[in-house]
């Protein structure tokens, strides 16, 4: 080899060696390869760089890795656009289409991208097949929810900046309520326009202001006007099915009572509130909205913001509120109608002062507790406030004085009744009420009342007899229900309570009437059979021929005539007024002398489900009426309202037909007639029912021995009946001519509502009588009220009563049938309604031969009741004259005592099941 071949080349840097070298060379060089030399041969176009003079490769620089990295960026580099790849086929690179790389068939394209452009709203999804199509991006996800948040705070923006903030004068400011008398007078204006006095924020006191805000928004000085997390609170409690809630802030309220006339309960409103609310959280002063809220928000009784609220409550001015007080206020702010301690039962039954007050209680130590919690209050002064403030009896303005402001909460739970219009809406002003009170009878019932209490009531000169003399009156037209007076008390302002609304006096022997029409209607069961009876097997009473007993102490039995006990196994021995005691007495002669033990018999005769029955579809309230099966119920012993009596009692003067009372004929709101009166006229009794009963009611008033005779008006036909109950502790009398009734009730009944355990008071000695009657004061009132009242009507009497279909003669309580005797001819009615069965010769209830001649009429008493025994005539001791007898009894019985006709009255529940009084 010749010196020249051998020759080594230049001298280079050293390049990474030959396995480097290797590599390089196998990858192309620069972004696209040279033509290859050979084709199909797979070597590179052209070598790392130039060659040498002598053919040689020329080796990087570099070494190793530099090759490798070089090797690496040849590798990313695209194909050609065309042109052999490498031992795969033809293409090669990312632009060539298929084939490349190493190895036959297809490198790693798959054949090109699927037909059509991809969208800027990939989808279906751009290169997916199947169910990943469908599927959205997580970038498709947040873009959407982005774009609804951003149009949604779009929508929110143009809306809030469009939000206007309604003036304050044209919400704020309620209007009066007007009501007007039956002939379209005005009555009077009441209202919150009267009853409002708007304070500074300066004066309201911090211990007012913290107490709103721990009772209802504690985020108040802070938050933007609304809180989100209140309304996310309320919603999920309700949710879980907790206590409804709301998630109203002090400016929501605010906006909804200062800013907003619409009080509805819709979306619409609720969204508007909403960002009237924002909008007032950015622009208006936290002082501004507070001020505004307590100044126009309600809390009961007519007081509209917190000066009117602290005089209301208080007496005071709202600068002098302590935290005591205070919180009490933010609790009536939860609601008047539930949380003022002196309650609203003629609203809601559940809304007695009891149960308000309990209802306040609590929330008051909630709230005081929870301004300590707050940092409001320190512990020291937590700690004085342990007992619920002294809180004044309601009261309102002098407009209210008298008759009127009884006459506007009649109204008023009327118009909630009847109308469905709440107190707060009332309160809130605008409408025209047209009541059914008639002025000059109104007038006229006040003033016969102030006459008795002028003449005969003197606390002073008797302190301990005189003192909480209470009278109650309504009067009622028979024909359509309408209530055309009313005496609740000696004055709105002084007496808040409605004495002619419910009292819980018992109404006494007034309720007899219902026994008797009971009797008419259902009649009584037979004593041989079952306790539930059909009409087929009971006898309707005739009220002249019937006979029951009038024995005094008489032993009350079922209809059976088993002996009633009661649930501690005793027996009842039912009294009469003044232990007055009578023989078998037809049931119109114990109606006049208003006897208590032919009635009481008679509704266990009857049924007592059947004589609550009778009495409600007369027309009272069955909340009203005592429940239970105990004998007394005929007597008395339940307590409707003057209101309900009057109403009750004009049924029977209406021929049958019952008319809810009522005393509002209209509402106007605006001028226009918003509400107006539906008659629903009943028929429970048929007229010759009715009128049999309004016959026996009239001779309690025309008879001499009649206890209503006091309640005579010249010249009219009047019907009624007295009442009075165990211990004196009410009187009443309910009467009615053909046009009008009327109901009064007297009791004892001391009204100061701060004191526990409340009564009624015996009124022995009471007006300097030694006791009191229906026949004395309350027949006294009726008599003189009612004269006036009808002067002007047109003299109307009662129809003349038709015999009752069907009415048979019925002997009760032990009074005899009638016996046949050896000079009498027995009639079909004597033989046909109780067999009379003659007791042994050996008896202690027959009379002995030689006292006694058999005469017509003579009775005998019934076997089934062995206490009884009788020596007069029927009607009474000695006969109908009322003289006593003067055949001894026999041996071992007991004497009737005659009394004068002027005294009886009976009482409401006489007998009583007292120890000294049961009988073996």
């Amino acid at each position: 080899m010749s010196e020249h071949r051998r020759k080594m080349p230049p001298q280079q840097p050293p390049t990474g060696g030959r396995a480097a070298a290797r590599r390089a060379a196998q990858q192309p060089v620069g972004r696209r390869s040279a033509p290859a030399q050979d084709v199909g041969t797979g070597a590179p176009s052209a070598s790392y760089g130039p060659a040498s003079s002598h053919g040689e490769e020329q080796r990087p620089y570099g070494g190793r890795a530099e090759a490798r990295r070089a090797a690496q960026r040849g590798s990313r580099r695209k194909g050609a656009d065309a042109g052999p790849g490498g031992p795969g086929g033809p293409g090669g690179g990312r632009r060539g289409g298929g084939g490349g790389g190493r190895g036959s068939g297809p490198g790693r394209g798959s054949g090109g991208p699927p037909p059509g452009k991809k969208r800027v709203i990939d989808y279906p999804r751009y290169g997916k097949y199947g169910w990943r199509r469908w599927m959205p991006s997580w970038k498709l996800v947040t873009g959407t929810f982005l774009f609804f948040t951003a149009s949604l705070m779009g929508a929110a923006a143009i809306a809030y900046s469009r939000v206007e903030i309604p003036n304050e004068a044209l919400t704020a400011v309620s209007q009066n309520n007007i009501y007007y008398w039956a002939d379209g007078t005005r009555m009077v204006a009441t209202g919150s326009g009267q009853n409002r006095q708007i304070v500074p924020f300066a004066e309201i006191p911090k211990s007012m202001q913290n107490a709103v805000i721990s009772a209802e928004n504690k985020t108040f000085w802070e938050d933007s006007g609304v809180d989100p997390m209140g309304i996310g609170r309320a919603v999920w409690n309700m949710a879980k099915g907790g206590e409804t809630q709301g998630g109203s802030t002090i400016t929501q309220q605010y906006v909804k009572n200062n800013r907003l006339d619409d009080q509805s309960q819709t979306v619409t409103r609720k969204v508007k509130e909403l960002f009237i609310s924002m909008k007032v959280g950015d622009t208006v002063g936290k002082d501004v909205v507070m001020a505004g809220y307590l100044n126009t928000a309600y809390y009961g009784r007519g007081a509209y913001g917190i000066q009117a609220a602290a005089r209301a409550y208080f007496n005071k001015d709202a600068s002098k509120l302590n935290p005591s007080e205070s919180a009490l206020l933010a609790a009536v702010l939860k609601g008047a109608t539930y949380y003022d301690p002196a309650g609203y039962p003629e609203i809601d039954s559940n809304a007695t002062p009891q149960k308000n007050t309990e209802r306040a209680t609590k929330r008051w130590k909630w709230i005081l507790d929870e301004m300590q919690k707050d940092g409001h209050l320190t512990a020291e002064e937590r700690a004085k406030y342990t007992v619920f403030p002294k809180v004044r009896k309601p009261g309102q303005s002098a407009n209210m004085s008298g008759q009127i402001g009884y006459l506007v909460k009649t109204a008023n739970a009327n118009i909630k009744t009847q109308f469905g219009i709440s107190v707060p809406d009332l309160e809130r002003g605008g409408y025209e009420i047209h009541t059914t009170f008639e002025k000059p009878k109104v007038d006229a019932l006040e003033k016969a009342v102030k006459k008795v209490i002028k003449e005969n009531i003197d606390p002073e000169k008797r302190p301990k007899d005189d003192t909480h003399v209470q009278f109650g009156g309504a009067s009622v037209d028979t024909a359509t229900g309408k209530i055309v007076a009313l005496y609740g008390g000696v004055d709105y302002t002084k007496h808040f309570s409605n004495n002619a609304d419910a009292t819980g006096a018992m109404v006494g022997s007034t309720f007899k009437p219902f026994v008797l029409a009971a009797a008419m209607k259902h009649g009584v069961r037979d004593k041989d059979l079952g306790p539930v009876q059909d009409a087929s097997t009971r006898t309707i009473v005739d009220p002249d021929k019937s006979r029951y007993s009038g024995k005094n102490g008489l032993k009350v039995r079922k209809y059976n005539g088993e002996i009633w006990v009661n649930e501690k196994g005793k027996e009842w021995l039912q009294t009469n007024d003044g232990d007055a005691s009578y023989g078998p007495i037809s049931l119109r002669r114990a109606m006049v002398r208003s006897a208590n033990s032919p009635y009481v018999q008679l509704g266990m005769d009857i049924g007592i489900d059947k004589v609550r029955e009778t009495a409600i579809e007369a027309g009272l309230l069955e909340s009203s009426l005592v429940q239970g099966e105990v004998p007394s119920f005929s007597l008395g012993i339940s307590s409707p309202s003057a209101i309900r009596m009057a109403g009750a009692y004009s049924t029977f003067a209406n021929q049958g037909k019952q008319n809810d009372p009522y005393s509002v004929e209209s509402v106007k709101k605006n001028g226009v007639v918003i509400h107006k009166h539906e008659s629903k006229t009943k028929t429970p009794f048929t007229p010759v029912l009715a009128n049999n009963v309004t016959d026996v009611l009239r001779s309690v008033v025309d008879e001499d021995e009649g206890t209503g005779k006091n309640a005579r008006i010249p010249g009219r036909a009047v019907a009624g009946k007295t009442g009075t109950t165990d211990d004196n502790m009410s009187a009443w009398f309910v009467g009615y001519t053909a046009q009008l009734a009327t109901a009064i009730d007297m009791y004892r009944y001391d009204d100061d509502d701060t004191k526990q355990n409340r009564e009624f008071l015996e009124m022995y000695d009471t007006g300097g009588q030694s006791s009191i009657h229906g026949s004395s004061f309350p027949s006294e009132i009726w008599q003189d009220y009612m004269t006036d009242a009808v002067k002007d009507m047109p003299v109307v009497d009662f129809p003349k009563p038709e015999k009752l279909e069907g009415a048979e003669p019925v002997f009760g309580g032990g009074a005899p049938s009638p016996t046949p005797t050896p000079t009498a001819t027995p009639t079909p009615t004597e033989t046909t309604q109780m067999p009379t069965t003659t007791p042994p010769a050996t008896a202690t209830t027959t009379p002995p031969p030689a006292t006694k001649t058999p005469k017509p009429g003579k009775t005998t008493c019934s076997v089934w009741d062995l206490d009884c025994y009788n020596t007069g005539e029927p009607g009474g001791p000695g006969g109908n004259t009322g003289q006593p007898t003067t055949t001894p009894p026999p041996s071992g019985s007991t004497t009737p005592t005659p009394t004068s006709s002027s005294s009886d009255d009976g009482n409401g529940n006489g007998g009583k099941p007292e120890d000294d009084v049961w009988m073996p």
